[in-house]
């Protein structure tokens, strides 16, 4: 019995390309590339933001921010949610019970509008 036929190996890699200009150094291609970029750069005057950097300068302020958030994204998703159930109670020929939840969603809206105005020197 014959051995099965092997399937051709592919050429060997050999790092370079078709264009000379592509093979110089890398400090040849990139002459703004230092060997001291970097940590060595004498452009670099200072390493980046002091101490306490990115922490909350007031945490009541951000608290109270925080909460106000949460309670109107609860109100947008009580919104989203009554939205669908007045437009199945629409749909369904319930007018009814579509008007009330209607009024439900305009409530729902005076209400996040009050914490909107609830505090204006923060915005």
């Amino acid at each position: 019995m014959p051995a099965a036929p092997q399937a051709p190996r592919p050429p060997a890699y050999t790092p370079g390309s078709a264009q000379p200009r592509l093979n110089r150094p890398v400090h040849e291609r990139y002459p703004q590339i230092r060997p001291t970029s970097g940590y060595g750069d004498p452009r670099i005057t200072r390493t980046g933001p002091g101490p306490g950097a990115g922490t909350e300068q007031e945490p009541e302020r951000s608290s109270k921010l925080t909460a106000r958030l949460t309670l109107a994204l609860t109100v947008v998703i009580g919104q989203l949610w009554g939205l669908t159930i007045v437009v199945d109670e629409w749909m369904s020929g319930n007018t009814g019970t579509a008007w009330w939840g209607a009024g439900f969603l305009c409530l729902s809206f005076l209400v996040v509008l009050g914490i909107w105005l609830l505090d204006p020197k923060d915005r």
